[in-house]
């Protein structure tokens, strides 16, 4: 198994992405702490995992928050005894993000403090628990829309996805002979809850559709295996990356016919 004997933090576990990386994590052998704001779908995570008889807890936390930040890496060390994966999954599609001119200062701050903020207060709790494990893996949910701009206007989630990928690529370079890789795993677009609300109609989703040379949307479980390999040895010498999992959007001017 992949991840025998590490323990791996994933926020925003309870749906999406989130989900199937700890399914998949708990699956390798990992000890997992899934975190999310959502109660029920976080606990049904954990129940998920439980009932293959794998191991979990689920740490209610609201990332864009300096002490449930703190307290995630905590319970994870105090549970397990050390962090060796932490996975900053976790943000938002707001509904009404839009271009400049009609995106509201509300939706900015918000999309800014969970998508950017969240990932930053992730890594400065996390890397010191990863120091006192001797190393491991960070890796953040970015975008493909961190390299391209979006075929519709989300122009708050593009900015947050950029920070995201930026400072990735920092921490990796301050970090590396820490033993600590830092990477940025950046989906295309999926179908997922978060991106179908926001490509509420088939204008929309075609819109988008015509852009990936595959055809379709990719699915939280190849985003899960793409974790995994950020995760696990078999990414050791891989840090800094714009992982890109798109399905060909970032490679294409234009899609064949």
């Amino acid at each position: 198994m992949r991840l025998e004997e590490k323990v791996a933090l994933i926020t925003g576990a309870g749906s999406g992405i989130g989900r199937e990386t700890a399914v998949l994590f708990a699956a390798e052998g990992a000890d997992v702490v899934a975190v999310d704001i959502d109660d029920a779908a976080g606990e049904e995570t954990v129940k998920m995992i439980n009932g293959a008889g794998s191991e979990a807890i689920y740490v209610h936390a609201d990332v864009s928050q300096d002490a449930e930040c703190e307290k995630m890496v905590r319970v994870a060390e105090e549970k397990f005894g050390k962090l060796n994966v932490l996975f900053n999954n976790a943000g938002i599609s707001h509904a009404q993000d839009d271009d400049a001119i009609n995106t509201s200062e509300d939706v900015w701050d918000l999309t800014m403090a969970i998508n950017v903020k969240g990932v930053f207060l992730g890594c400065k709790y996390g890397i010191p628990a990863l120091r006192r494990a001797g190393g491991g893996s960070i890796i953040n949910t970015a975008s493909f829309v961190a390299v391209l701009g979006a075929a519709t206007p989300q122009l708050a989630y593009t900015a947050s996805k950029g920070a995201v990928l930026s400072m990735t690529r920092e921490l990796a370079t301050i970090h590396a002979r820490e033993n600590i890789r830092v990477n940025a795993l950046c989906p295309g677009p999926l179908y997922t809850e978060l991106l179908m609300k926001y490509l509420n109609t088939e204008e929309k989703r075609q819109r988008r559709l015509v852009h990936i040379p595959m055809g379709r949307f990719g699915e939280a479980k190849e985003m899960a295996k793409a974790a995994l390999f950020l995760a696990s040895d078999d990414s050791s010498f891989t840090t800094g990356a714009t992982f890109l999992a798109d399905g060909g959007i970032t490679a294409a001017y234009v899609t064949p016919e």
